[in-house]
């Protein structure tokens, strides 16, 4: 058992990896009072961030050591995290990958948390929301750390692409953004030139999302997961009856309680995103949609076979915000009785930070449309700015009082100055 423990720590002094836009002094630093909870989607680069931290470690002379615990030779034995303290030691820097997938993992995170303060040091990491969100022996000891797909900025790291104000450098950025939002943003997919391969790794990656997270939460067969999960794909706004009677339609049973489990659990393993409408009125948030975004954008053009451009707009907006926000801020969409929207509302609490409005295709109809909906959405919160991101507009206006700026969508990413 040891064996496996010192093969995956080796194998992490060894892995050759692109850095990411991460901070490892902060999760260091973190980690000397809060275990360092690093969650996401599966495949957006966890471990790798834990294999970085621990080169970090071995370049600066610290002891510190790097287990995955998904190995099939070690996930189901007895005790294992006893087993990897009895190898490592009680000082220094533990770094444990996918963690809530072993036994007893809260109680023996909140014992030795306790017990061997200011000696051992924990990161550990989880494709599931449980860690950021967990039971009570773990509440208050964890600080969770959300790590996304690639930024667009990573995204152009990656593929080797330098940002250039030029007329020519703009065109490769214009054209790193279109592959950006069909392919998404993980980072081996990324790395990818051929097309058809980077959809094979997609359709793998939903799969394994389905399969290994989503499922087993909800404790269902994969594939009724899977048809949730290309429904969900195909819809803008969800809402529980609708997809209820989608199922039903194609003789599938299943309940209304059912299917709002599938969406939490598909939300805690970050397949989707529910963002549910921003109002003071209880019954407003329980009756009106929640808009559905993906956890890549990647998956609806390898899902579907479709590329809605405008879906998509939304989708790397949303992302960017989540990556942006800090854990007290959440997003919300806004809707007045005329229909009138305004895609997401940063909140804080009740108040509201920021307004953002996103448009892929810009014509005078849809101009007036999304001036209304930030203006009207401005007067009620109190608000006197918005942001309009668009294709590529670029221009400040004032709408009755309220400060409107648009922006192509590739510089609010890379917060390009004016």
């Amino acid at each position: 058992m040891q064996e496996a423990f010192e093969e995956w720590d080796t194998y992490a002094l060894r892995k050759s990896l692109k850095p990411r836009d991460v901070s490892l002094d902060d999760i260091e630093a973190h980690s000397r009072f809060k275990i360092v909870g690093v969650t996401g989607i599966r495949r957006a680069g966890k471990s790798s961030l834990l294999i970085l931290l621990r080169q970090k470690f071995a370049g600066e002379g610290k002891k510190a050591g790097y287990v995955n615990l998904e190995d099939s030779r070690i996930k189901d034995v007895p005790n294992i995290l006893d087993e990897v303290l009895k190898w490592f030691g009680d000082t220094g820097h533990l770094l444990l990958d996918e963690v809530t997938g072993v036994q007893d993992w809260e109680g023996w995170l909140a014992r030795n948390h306790e017990m061997l303060k200011g000696r051992l040091y924990l990161v550990v990491s989880s494709s599931r929301k449980r860690l950021a969100v967990p039971s009570k022996p773990l509440r208050g000891r964890v600080l969770p750390h959300e790590l996304y797909p690639l930024s667009f900025r990573e995204f152009l790291g990656f593929r080797g692409i330098k940002i250039e104000p030029t007329t020519a450098g703009v065109g490769r950025i214009e054209r790193a953004l279109h592959e950006y939002m069909v392919y998404g943003g993980f980072p081996e997919v990324a790395l990818l030139d051929d097309k058809t391969d980077k959809v094979k790794l997609l359709n793998s990656y939903f799969k394994d999302i389905v399969g290994l997270d989503v499922a087993e939460m909800a404790e269902v067969p994969p594939t009724t997961v899977e048809l949730f999960g290309k429904y969900v794909v195909e819809t803008p706004y969800f809402s529980a009856s609708k997809c209820l009677n989608f199922f039903k339609s194609l003789g599938h049973k299943i309940g209304k309680q059912s299917i709002l489990d599938l969406e939490k659990h598909s939300q805690d393993g970050f397949l989707f995103f529910f963002i549910p409408i921003f109002s003071r009125s209880i019954k407003d948030r329980s009756q009106y949609p929640r808009k559905a975004y993906l956890g890549d954008t990647g998956f609806m053009h390898a899902i579907s076979g479709k590329t809605d451009t405008g879906r998509l707009f939304e989708n790397v907006v949303l992302s960017e915000l989540k990556r942006r926000l800090p854990q007290d801020q959440e997003v919300n969409y806004w809707k007045d009785l005329r229909g009138a929207e305004t895609d997401f509302v940063v909140r804080k609490g009740t108040g509201v930070e920021e307004l953002v409005q996103v448009v892929s295709e810009m014509n005078d109809a849809v101009r007036k449309r999304e001036i209304r909906g930030l203006v009207g959405c401005a007067r009620e919160f109190g608000i006197k700015k918005g942001t309009i991101v668009t294709r590529d507009v670029e221009r400040d206006e004032k709408v009755d009082g309220i400060k409107i700026r648009f922006i192509p969508l590739w510089k609010w990413l890379l917060r390009v100055p004016r």
